[in-house]
Formats: structure tokens, C-alpha cells, sequence
């Protein structure tokens, strides 16, 4: 099944009828996903199409809506693994109001970050010296080497604020019937980390909790030398539950319509379940007819 995420333009839109009528009329996707921009001014006219059968929502990207004292898209404004106990109470409590909106939206999933290590980011840094030509170098190795140091000395305290916050949502998930899928990310910085994510999965042992591949982020870790895309495809499969579909232009710029860049889909794609479902995740930049193409591909590769 596919889908398409109103991060493409949310920003743009002051009611959310509009907003949702662009990507079905323009676009032709009869499934879409709430994402992470979606202010509270927004709501009246997204229930007003519900409401009227006039569209189908897939998924939400917590947080949906955005806390009121946030003024733009900002799904990391609070953590799980923040040290203070505040604003992991915060993000708690906005998750289970993104967990409520869902249910009355009838939309199965909402796709969450869950925090970060503290420590001086890597990542960027990583990608600035592929793009002049040191992928691999002495200073890029040694770079990599100690914030991997950094971080399996740190990650432990953190991990275990977001469980114990996760232990929460997955129970109110399950009271609610929504899944909820664990999205991976971009930064290595973030948790969990691949090399976590198995484990933390085992140890919340839930139905309602799984992985939600973003195709971008994890082809940027390929080319930043942290992972193996389909081989971490291959051992993450049979827990995935949806994807954010983008392409990436080495080393590093996501967000584009499929088959626009450099990654593998059709190697990649047929290692995810035949139920998977496919959130496009479009840059505001791309235009409709970029989308279009991208969709008449997708089509004659793998169908609806």
C-alpha cells in the first residue's frame, strides 16, 4: 500500500482541508500521513474531510499535533531520553495525544523518534568530509572511531530513560489498538541505533511495537560506511511496518521522489513484507509533477 506525508506541504497551508485536497487532487493519493508539521489551526479542516469520507489517513508522525508552544514542524522538541524528568513526562504525554488523534482517524500507525545520546554530533561532520573527497581518510576514520567510543559509553543511561517512557506509550498503544513504529534515523547520534533497535524491540516484546524504515536515512549511514542497507533490511524485515520512501543523492541529500537518486530500490524494496506500507516523505521543494513521475514509476516496478 502507499501513502503520502503532508510534510511535503503543510507548511504551506493555513487550513487543513486545503492541505489535504492538494495532495489528493494534485497528487492522487488516496492515503495519507499526518506528519510532524501539523499545527493545531490545521485540525478543524483535517476532521471536516474525515468527517465527510472524503479521505484516509495510513499513519501519523508524532508529534500530531504539534504542542501548542511549538510553532513548526519539530518532531525531537521533547525526548524520551532527556535528563529531565519534565520533559520526558512532556513527551509522554503528547505522544498519548498523538495516540488518541489517531484512533479517531481511524489511522493504524504513528511513527516516533525516540531521543538522542548528548555528545558532539558526528554525523554532519561525517558528511562534510565525503563531500571533499576523505570518505574513508585517516581523519575521517579516526573521527568515526571516537564518536563510536563516545556513544557506547554514554548510550546506556539514555536507552534506559527511553524505555522506561516507552514501556508507557506501548501500553496505551495497546489500549487504543495503534501501532506504533520506531523510525530509523539519520543522525548516529539518535536512538536507537541499529545495533540497539533489535534488542530493545525483544525487551518491550509488544505486537503493537515495531520498525518504520526510512529509505533516506539509512542509505545516508550506508554511504557514511556505519551499515549495510539491505543487509540491515534482511534482519529488520519481519518487524518493519512501514516505510518513509525517499531517494538520496550521495552522500547525503534526502528527501528526494523515488528513482531520483542513488538508492537501490529494486533490490532493496521486495526485502520488506508484502503488507509494508510505502509513506512518500517529499521534500516541500519537489514539485508535483516530480512526485507524478515518481509515483508512474513506483507503479510499473511493484504496482499499487
Amino acid at each position: 500500500m502507499i501513502s503520502f506525508s503532508t510534510c511535503w506541504n503543510s507548511g504551506r497551508h493555513t487550513a487543513g482541508d486545503e492541505m489535504l485536497r492538494e495532495i489528493k487532487g494534485n497528487l492522487g493519493f488516496d492515503s495519507i500521513e499526518l506528519g510532524h508539521g501539523i499545527r493545531i489551526s490545521l485540525m478543524p479542516g483535517i476532521q471536516k474531510m474525515f468527517d465527510a469520507g472524503k479521505v484516509r489517513f495510513s499513519s501519523l508522525h508524532n508529534f500530531c499535533p504539534l504542542p501548542v508552544e511549538v510553532m513548526g514542524a519539530s518532531p525531537d522538541c521533547y525526548q524520551f531520553s532527556a535528563t529531565h524528568p519534565k520533559e520526558r513526562e512532556r513527551a509522554v504525554k503528547q505522544t498519548f495525544q498523538t495516540i488518541d488523534f489517531a484512533e479517531r482517524l481511524g489511522a493504524p500507525f504513528v511513527v516516533m523518534h525516540l531521543g538522542e545520546v548528548p555528545m558532539q554530533p558526528i554525523t554532519d561532520s561525517l558528511i562534510a568530509l565525503a563531500k571533499k573527497g576523505e570518505l574513508l581518510s585517516r581523519k575521517y576514520v579516526r573521527r568515526k572511531i571516537r564518536a563510536v567510543e563516545m556513544r557506547e559509553a554514554a548510550a546506556p543511561g539514555y536507552l534506559e530513560r527511553v524505555k522506561n517512557c516507552l514501556g508507557r506509550v506501548v501500553d496505551y498503544a495497546a489500549s487504543k489498538n495503534i501501532r506504533l513504529g520506531i523510525e530509523g534515523r539519520r543522525g548516529y547520534e539518535e536512538i536507537p541505533s541499529e545495533r540497539e533497535l533489535p534488542g530493545l524491540l525483544d525487551e518491550m516484546n509488544s505486537p503493537q511495537l515495531g520498525y518504520w524504515h526510512d529509505f533516506g536515512h539509512i542509505q545516508i549511514k550506508e554511504n557514511l560506511a556505519f551499515l549495510d542497507h539491505a543487509e540491515w533490511l534482511r534482519a529488520i524485515a519481519p518487524r518493519t511496518f512501514g516505510c518513509h520512501l525517499q531517494d538520496c543523492i550521495w552522500p547525503a541529500q534526502d528527501h528526494q521522489p523515488p528513482f531520483a537518486g542513488d538508492i537501490d530500490l529494486k533490490k532493496l524494496v521486495p526485502l520488506l513484507p508484502r503488507d509494508c506500507l510505502f509513506v512518500w516523505e517529499m521534500s516541500p521543494r519537489k514539485t508535483a509533477e516530480e512526485i507524478r513521475r515518481s509515483v508512474a514509476i513506483w507503479k510499473e516496478q511493484f504496482g499499487e
